[in-house]
């Protein structure tokens, strides 16, 4: 047959022809079913309109933007399986591989300048002014960490994508503000890799080093007199000291003054944290069913 009876009721019969209205209409609903407002998905769905729009053709009618949005988000909050939204939506599984992958290409493609632009000194400023009023952590300008995102094991990688949490995956390297927004973020390496390893091979990192994110030059310490304190970014343990990252002491043989600090420091560090809790809780998609090429799309992109 040409089409199975059960895909050829979608228009009719399928989850987004019985709900989008309806969801609408109540947006309580609305936001736990796609994770995000009316009016944030009616601005998302203008910016890739565009990109989600194909032509109709004697053979068949395209998919509606609305209907690749939907589909896409629900993949995302809810981590389904491609074959489970098949039978939601009344769609094809490959159909649903190929709304998945090119809206998330749309997405990055269309708003990677917006939400991840290149920040100005002035805007560094802001951000460390917020660490101060916050965390109590002067000249700070960022908290870095790493998550481990679980994927299924390519072919023929051996034990590059096995981590020390004894399961398959990719690291978010991400350096976070106060307001959990991600600043610079690298997607791709390794589970094998260590958190420090990675800073160093990427883009931010050489950055960092190179003083090419026009980060404000050295300045005293509220309530000091002593030489200017460079901006830095905080990390955990398992980074290396520089000029550029601040380490919490070693927790043997502290005194009052190094444990204030690492207490300071942790309270810093936790934006970064509370930010990959976010993303967690409002998208519960874990890529172990994705091919192995699908949790790559975003890798190496800063």
């Amino acid at each position: 047959m040409w089409v199975n009876p059960i895909i050829s009721q979608r228009a009719s019969k399928g989850q987004f022809a019985g709900l989008y209205s309806d969801l609408r209409a109540h947006p309580p609903k609305f936001f736990n079913y796609c994770r995000m407002s009316v009016a944030t998905f009616d601005r998302l769905l203008g910016e890739l309109r565009p990109a989600l729009t194909f032509q109709d053709t004697n053979m068949r009618r395209s998919v509606s933007p609305e209907k690749r949005l939907i589909i896409t988000l629900r993949y995302l909050a809810t981590g389904h399986s491609f074959s489970a939204l098949h039978f939601e939506f009344r769609m094809g599984t490959s159909t649903i591989a190929g709304v998945v992958r090119a809206t998330c290409s749309a997405i990055w493609m269309r708003l990677k300048a917006s939400v991840l632009p290149h920040q100005t000194r002035q805007q560094w400023l802001d951000i460390a002014q917020g660490f101060l009023e916050r965390a109590q952590f002067p000249n700070c300008i960022g908290a870095l960490d790493g998550k481990h995102i679980r994927v299924k094991k390519p072919p023929n990688s051996g034990s590059q994508y096995y981590n020390y949490k004894q399961f398959f995956s990719v690291v978010l390297l991400a350096l976070a503000d106060t307001n959990y927004r991600f600043i610079i973020v690298d997607i791709g390496s390794y589970g094998s890799t260590a958190d420090a390893r990675i800073f160093r091979a990427s883009r931010m990192g050489r950055w960092l080093q190179s003083n090419q994110l026009d980060v404000p030059q050295p300045a005293n310490l509220p309530g000091s007199t002593g030489p200017p304190a460079p901006y830095v970014v905080v990390g955990d343990e398992g980074f290396a000291l520089s000029s550029q990252l601040m380490r919490p002491f070693p927790r043997r043989g502290l005194d009052a003054k190094r444990r204030t600090f690492n207490y300071r420091l942790s309270r810093a560090r936790r934006f970064v944290e509370c930010a990959f809790s976010h993303i967690s809780g409002g998208f519960s998609c874990r890529p172990s069913s994705w091919p192995p090429k699908m949790s790559m799309w975003l890798s190496r992109r800063v």
